[in-house]
């Protein structure tokens, strides 16, 4: 979501100023890439660029193909095959063994359904998303673009082409899939690009180890939520990238947000007590990640209070229990400790191990899935 919120804020100010902008979008990826299918870039006619759509091999050239488009006004699809090394089209090197497919559209201001208004309702309500983006691989085909999206909580643009079945499989699936249909008695591919409500990030805590923990979140994405009982520590002035700033008792802590599947929660207040009563109410919602700050003494402790305490913990419980928190990198600083705990809450969202790549066998990202109907 931050690269999609970054490409409407981009197109917004594009728009104040009278520039003109194409989007590019990767719909289809066949063997390896850098980007996969849903990575977006803008690009305004003045040659600023917001977003990416591969390591920077590629953006060279698309932003000669996006100026092209916007000169003609059209839609165009542009096929990228990093493959062949000695197909030097663009006379660039890229090593990527892959055929990128991206398609070029031209933004018209003055149409309130293209692209980047689609995309500015994203993130209206905190609910599960999918984009349709409609092309052909067929050379001068009609590439009809970007024309829908679906949101859990309800927002839906104009079904011109009967799409919204598929886009409720996507929803239930939770995976980007291509699609092949027949319209308009053309056949078109659909990129149905799930996108999964922004990471929520609560922090119990407000001391200055806490501060690069939000800086990064930030950098991220995430919606970061700060809570704890000083007045002095939890400032907007101390935590300017914090989304919500609380000054709250443990149980209004969680009674001030809303906590789903993709809320994740660290506990580093420093006060033993704090972080016991918010862990005894945390352990009630489904929040699928508990960091606790200190050494494994600590966290035996807790253990035997809320035992004591006749709060009996599920096996499932201990497993969403990560303590002492963070992965293992060597981390001393306050900077160092932020790193290893966001990428620990990374590798548990994405549901891996947090280990070097240079051990892992099979391919890097999920492959999206094609289908035809």
């Amino acid at each position: 979501m931050k690269e999609i919120s970054d490409i409407i804020e981009s197109y917004r100010r594009s728009v104040f100023e009278g520039k003109k902008s194409a989007l590019a979008t990767v719909v289809k990826v066949d063997g390896s890439s850098y980007r996969q299918p849903g990575a977006r870039m803008l690009v305004t006619e003045d040659g600023i660029l917001t977003g990416a759509i591969s390591g920077g091999c590629l953006e060279g050239d698309a932003l000669r193909k996006a100026l092209i488009a916007i000169n003609q006004k059209q839609n165009k699809l542009i096929t990228y095959d990093t493959s062949d090394e000695s197909a030097l089209e663009f006379s660039v090197q890229l090593g990527c063994n892959g055929i990128v497919h991206i398609l070029f559209e031209y933004i018209d201001v003055d149409d309130p359904h293209n692209p980047l208004e689609i995309l500015g309702r994203l993130g209206q309500n905190r609910g599960a998303s999918v984009v349709a983006t409609l092309f052909s691989l067929k050379r001068n085909a009609k590439q009809i673009g970007t024309i829908n999206i679906l949101q859990e909580n309800g927002i839906f643009v104009d079904d011109l082409y009967s799409l919204k079945n598929n886009m409720l499989g996507i929803l239930e699936s939770k995976c980007t899939e291509i699609q092949t249909f027949q319209i308009e008695n053309e056949e078109q591919s659909a990129m149905f690009q799930y996108i999964a409500p922004p990471v929520s990030l609560v922090i119990a805590g407000a001391g200055n180890d806490v501060q690069p923990v939000v800086k990064i979140a930030d950098i991220l994405g995430w919606e970061v939520t700060v809570g704890e009982g000083r007045v002095t520590h939890a400032t907007q002035k101390r935590f300017p990238e914090a989304k919500n700033i609380l000054v709250v008792k443990p149980e209004e802590l969680i009674q001030n947000i809303v906590i789903d599947d993709r809320t994740y929660f660290v506990l580093m207040t420093h006060n033993y007590k704090y972080d016991l009563e918010v862990l005894k109410l945390v352990l009630k919602t489904n929040c699928p990640y508990i960091g606790i700050l200190g050494p494994k003494t600590k966290l035996q402790r807790m253990f035997d209070d809320l035992h004591a305490d006749g709060n009996i913990l599920a096996d499932g419980d201990y497993q969403r229990i990560y303590g002492p928190i963070g992965l293992d990198i060597g981390a001393e600083t306050s900077e160092e400790i932020a790193l290893s705990v966001i990428s620990e809450i990374k590798a548990v969202i994405e549901d891996r191990k947090g280990t070097s790549l240079r051990y892992k066998i099979d391919k890097i990202h999920v492959q999206t899935t094609a289908k035809h109907t």
